[in-house]
Order: C-alpha cells, then structure tokens, then sequence
C-alpha cells in the first residue's frame, strides 16, 4: 500500500468516527432538545422524521452531484456543514429555528453519509481487499463516545449548546485538516466501467436485493436505538438505570463486531460473513422476546449487535463490486434505504407493541433480517448482463478464492 492511501484510509476513518459523535450527540439529547425548544409529544415525530427525509433528499442529491465533483470534496464541505447545524440545534431559542438547524442537518448528512461511503468503497477496490467494516467500526466508535458526552451533559445538566461548542471546535478544524488526505480513486473507477461493459449504467433491478437487506438492518438497528430501553424497563422489569445499558452495549459489540469483521471477510467470504449476521441477528430478536427477565434481554441485544454490525458495510462493499463502473451512483441510491429502514422500524414496532405486545413486536425485525439469507448470493456474485437471468460470479470474485472481495 501506498502511503497515499494509508492517509487516506486513516483521513476517511476519522470522518467516520466524527459522524458517529455529531448523530449520536443529536439523537441522546432529543429530550433536552424537546424540553428546550418546548415540542410538543405530538410535534416531536414530525422533527423527528424530517431529518431522515431530509437526508434521503440530499444522498439523491449526492449522486447527480458526483458526476461533475469529486466525492471527497463533497465530503470536506458536508462534514462541516453538520457540525454546525448540530451547534444550531443546541444554540437555538425558537421552534423556526430548530426546524432550519434540523432540515441541514438532514440535507447534509445525507450528503455525508453518501460520500463516505462513495470513498470508502473506492479505497476497498484500490487495496483490493475487505476493509470496509474498518470505517463503520470507526463510526460506532465515534457512537459511543458521543453518547457518552451526551452523558456528561445531561449528568451535569449542562445547557444544550454548552455540551455542544466543544466538541464543535475540536471536531471542525480536525476534520477540515483531515479532509486533505481524502482519496478519490477515479482512475480506478474509469478502468471498472471500460471493463464493464454498459457504460457503468446502475440497473436497479439488480440493486434491489441489496436495497431489501439496507432497509431490513436498519429496521433493526432503530428497533434497537429507539425501543431497547423501553423493552427492558416496561416488559421485563429491569430498574430504570440499566434500561439505559442495552444500546450501549449493543454499540460496543457493534464496535467488536466491525473490529473484526474484516478479517472474517477475508477468511470466509462476504456471503458467509452475511449469512452468519443474519443469523446471530435473527437469533438476538428472538432471545429478546422470550426472555424471562432483565439479563437475557441484554444477552439478546449483545448478539443483536454482533449480527447487525455486518450488514450495512457489506452491502455498500457488494453495491461497489456489483456496478464497479458506477460504485458511486449504486451507493448514493442505496443509502436512501438507510433512512427508509430508520424511518419504517421504529414506528412499525410501536405500532405493533400497542396492538398486540411488545415481545411479539420483536419477531416482526426478526423474520425480517431473515430475509437477508435469501438475498446473500448479491453480496459475492452478480446477476448475468448477457441474458439468461442466472447469477455468476463476478471475475475479480474468483480471481480471489473464498474471499469474495
């Protein structure tokens, strides 16, 4: 490897990490944003949905923007861009303006999500081997602790922008600093749609498998983020300070999962890797709803994210080697799904835990992610261009063994 892209990769996985402190810093504070603006119960899903929309919007944006600027300046002008609109939320005193702070917040995390993911992809083809779980390794990461200030914050009942302008002014100039070591690799990417043969053309018939498995995992990851604590207070009875602790430790074994799978990887292949996720996910979900009490619950929300934590880098890394010649236009459309699934699961549970029951609510994510092993032949193969509706193995797929990148 090339020191060139050694800065690179370590450049992008910073970018990640700062995204998972600036959205984990918005989403812990919602009371206090709630509080602080005085939204409404009722109101308060309205903002609340508006962000992912807004995000979709701007990662559709994101795809016709790529055609004329590089993904990596779309990255080093987007990144800032929500840091301070997370300090515009906190700084805010009207309901107007936590609604703009809200709406570019959305609009360029959109746009954020999109390009890393574009250059993520693009540093995976260049070392030609799997290191895309590294990044989201380094967003969980970046999770956990901006979770933790948020702790710091709401402990000391500091006010929001006082939590907030910190973590701004160190987080802004790094990333600006950062951002000069980005890597777009669109050489590589020429060569891809040469040896295409459609002109890099995304065809999304063939996305769509992989768009099904987005929506599915983010469906559970926000079962997770928005119903974990509930579940352990309200059905199996746990005191109300550890209801805090399941999402934190379903973000640290999302962490250790994405530490180490790569080299899984790179040992069994993408589709194995997939399958398996799926699995232990699916049998999280069901550990969850039959468990007798407090700790089993937490034992099911830690293989939960064990088995989740693979499937979203694996999906843009098979988006990428399924369209090579047009990796950044697939990954722009596919992170829609991202926001769909975030925006379907966490109303979908609600709703079926008052008409029926929260245990029975958990199964719904669990048949769901395993849908996931009916779609795992997309992460290591493609479908045939050339006629016949067959799957076949992609050339740098063989040329690598069991690997599958």
């Amino acid at each position: 490897m090339t020191d060139v892209l050694r800065r690179g990769r370590g450049s992008l996985a910073f970018s990640f990490l700062v995204q998972g402190v600036a959205f984990a810093l918005l989403v812990t504070r919602i009371p206090a944003i709630q509080d602080r603006y005085g939204v409404s119960d009722a109101l308060l899903p309205a903002f609340l949905a508006a962000v992912p929309i807004l995000a979709g919007v701007g990662s559709v944006t994101t795809e016709r923007l790529v055609k004329r600027i590089p993904p990596s300046r779309l990255l080093r002008w987007s990144q800032p861009v929500v840091l301070l609109a997370l300090l515009g939320v906190g700084a805010g005193e009207r309901m107007v303006e936590l609604g703009v702070a809200l709406a570019a917040f959305g609009l360029a995390v959109g746009v954020l999500d999109a390009s890393m993911n574009m250059l993520g992809v693009s540093l995976q083809r260049s070392y030609g081997r799997s290191i895309m779980l590294s990044f989201h390794a380094a967003y969980s990461l970046g999770g956990i602790v901006g979770a933790s200030l948020a702790w710091v914050g709401a402990h000391w009942h500091l006010a929001l922008w006082v939590s907030y302008l910190p973590v701004v002014l160190v987080l802004l100039p790094a990333v600006l600093v950062g951002s000069r070591w980005y890597v777009d690799d669109r050489g590589a990417a020429s060569v891809a749609e040469d040896q295409d043969g459609e002109g890099g053309a995304v065809v999304f018939k063939w996305l769509l498998p992989l768009c099904l498995v987005m929506t599915v995992a983010y469906i559970g990851d926000s079962t997770v983020s928005n119903w974990s604590a509930k579940y352990l207070q309200d059905v199996l009875g746990s005191s109300e300070q550890m209801a805090t602790v399941p999402f934190n430790v379903y973000m640290v074994t999302t962490l250790l999962g994405r530490a180490i799978g790569d080299f899984g990887v790179r040992r069994f292949g993408a589709v194995a890797v997939v399958r398996g996720g799926a699995l232990v996910a699916a049998g999280g979900f069901a550990v969850v709803a039959a468990a007798p009490g407090a700790w089993v619950g937490m034992l099911g929300f830690t293989l939960l994210g064990l088995g989740l934590c693979v499937l979203v880098p694996q999906t843009f890394a098979a988006a990428g080697r399924l369209f090579p010649g047009a990796s950044d236009a697939a990954v722009a459309r596919l992170n829609v799904f991202n926001y769909v699934g975030f925006l379907v699961g966490s109303p979908l549970v609600g709703a079926l835990g008052d008409l029926w029951s929260y245990r029975g609510a958990m199964l719904v994510p669990m048949v769901l992610v395993l849908v996931t092993l009916v779609y795992a032949r997309s992460f290591g193969a493609q479908p045939d261009r050339y006629g016949g509706g067959h799957e076949r193995p992609r050339t740098a797929d063989v040329g690598r063994g069991s690997n599958g990148l």
